[in-house]
């Protein structure tokens, strides 16, 4: 593989800031354009950035045609609760920037796309445990729809127009670098923040509500392997399942008692719970691990401990 010009479409959101900063290390900053819809914060200020949306589609397909890129990560999305507060905008941001994305890389002859997918593709009557790559899908929120019918997409435009498109079911991703984006499992995220900064938190989950996570750095370090696999590797074209572990609201407090004892934390459910209840408690990554040697680093002892490690230093600055 020759020298990559890669561009980052979502750049601002929780997984785009730091999976920037993978392929940074990867393939030099010179080489990545991160993009968004506002202006850069933090880290992201120190490579190329451009202001870019995905939905003004002349100055988009112009931006692309103007770069020649070889990759493309399209990231831009709303997210599961926030997206059930505005259906009709989740839709069309998470489908037309999905195809306005595809057809740029016919178009254009990029090389790669990565999409992401999400656990939320799966439904209510999915298996829940041990949830298998090939299974009923059933989804219930328009960000789950959205993601199911991407992945149709995405092998549509494989099969039809050889499109190098490669893409992760993700679970809940768990991070301390941005704060929380609006997602079901966000509460995963937004616990460390407040047993910080409140010594208590007030969960929008049922304590016993099982769902699989996994750290940034895995999810990062996934994303790039995927996309670094020989394409032959490449046995799944719709999305693979991908997953590090999974917990529940009152183990990942267990466990962040052992850092901070005196910490705190109440049950409020809300609509929330009914999206989660949806999805899988634990899923089946056997497919992403034989075809490309998928493996995990990161468990909930491992990523708790990391985290209390390093975001009173994030805190501080932000």
């Amino acid at each position: 593989m020759g020298k990559q010009k890669i561009l980052v479409i979502g750049a601002g959101g929780q997984l785009g800031s730091e999976l920037t900063q993978g392929l940074w290390k990867l393939h030099g900053k010179e080489n990545v354009i991160a993009t968004d819809i506002k202006e850069p914060e933090g880290i992201l200020g120190e490579g190329n950035f451009e202001i870019l949306d995905v939905l003004k589609q002349d100055a988009f397909i112009d931006f692309v045609r103007k770069n020649k890129f070889t990759q493309v990560y399209h990231l831009a999305a709303v997210l599961s609760a926030t997206g059930e507060k505005n259906p009709a905008f989740a839709w069309h941001l998470n489908m037309d920037g999905l195809i306005t994305v595809l057809d740029a890389a016919v178009a254009y002859k990029i090389e790669k796309v990565y999409w992401p997918s999400s656990i939320a593709a799966f439904g209510p009557t999915t298996p829940k445990n041990n949830t298998p790559q090939d299974t009923i899908m059933d989804p219930t929120t328009v960000y789950g729809i959205s993601k199911q019918a991407g992945e149709r997409w995405c092998d549509w435009y494989h099969k039809k127009h050889g499109v190098d498109v490669r893409s992760l079911r993700y679970p809940g991703l768990i991070g301390y670098k941005t704060k929380p984006g609006g997602g079901t499992t966000d509460y995963a995220v937004d616990i460390f923040f407040q047993a910080l900064t409140e010594k208590k938190y007030e969960c929008f989950l049922k304590s016993d509500t099982y769902l699989p996570m996994m750290y940034m750095d895995d999810a990062v370090k996934a994303t790039i392997d995927l996309m670094e696999a020989p394409a032959e590797k490449i046995k799944v074209r719709s999305s693979y399942n991908i997953s590090a572990m999974s917990f529940c609201p009152q183990e990942i407090t267990a466990e962040i008692k052992k850092h901070i004892p005196d910490f705190q934390i109440s049950y409020t459910p809300d609509f929330r719970q009914n999206i989660a209840d949806s999805w899988p408690r634990s899923i089946d990554d056997s497919r992403a691990r034989a075809d490309w040697g998928w493996q995990h680093r990161f468990g909930l002892p491992e990523m708790t401990a990391e985290i209390l490690k390093h975001l009173p230093e994030f805190l501080a600055a932000y």
